[in-house]
């Protein structure tokens, strides 16, 4: 036999086995560790996605509101111009006396996007005011001003609102989202 084939017959020393070895514990070990982490964290994205969810639903509730000059159940609150041409209630921030989002006894519904400044739920419920299964651990709440807007074309603060819906779930989950609405079809009523 030669020299060269000898040297190629010859497998793996002791040492060079326990070296490989070292070398692919600590690769497995490196794995197990982000693994671990992960599976520990996992339910977090579910909590987060289930608030991102709660917080979408409402502010896109809250925008396909009227946004009119009149309150909607003013007379002239389809043809207004502006508040001049209320008959009786110019819509201002905030619901009116006797309005809820979800009434339970004699109050009337909401029916603008003003109406929802200040308006919070601790567990969430439907528009018509039934719990959804699973999600009695969230809060919400939302907040609504005036905010003009830079355009082009610019748009004044009289004629847009800044809606900032907030909801809080288990474990210090909190998710902020916002939105404009702008007076851009003052007339428009449901």
């Amino acid at each position: 036999m030669s020299i060269l084939s000898r040297s190629l017959a010859r497998g793996l020393t002791l040492v060079e086995l326990i070296v490989s070895i070292t070398v692919i514990a600590a690769g497995v070990a490196g794995i197990l560790v982000v693994l671990n982490v992960a599976v520990r964290s996992s339910a977090d994205p579910l909590i987060q996605k289930q608030a991102l969810a709660v917080a979408e639903s409402l502010l896109e509730e809250i925008q396909l509101m009227p946004f009119t000059y009149c309150d909607p159940d003013d007379a002239n609150a389809g043809t207004a111009t502006g508040t001049a041409g209320c008959a009786t209630a110019v819509e201002g921030i905030g619901a009116e006396a006797g309005e809820a989002r979800n009434p339970t006894g004699p109050e009337t519904p909401f029916d603008n996007v003003n109406d929802y400044q200040g308006f919070s739920m601790a567990g969430v419920v439907d528009i018509a005011g039934a719990a959804i299964s699973g999600l009695a651990a969230y809060s919400a709440s939302v907040t609504v001003a005036q905010q003009a807007l830079n355009g082009p074309p610019a748009v004044p603060a009289a004629e847009s609102l800044l809606i900032t819906v907030t909801v809080t779930g288990p474990g210090s989950t909190s998710v902020q989202l916002s939105g404009y609405r702008t007076r851009h079809a003052p007339n428009l009523l449901p």
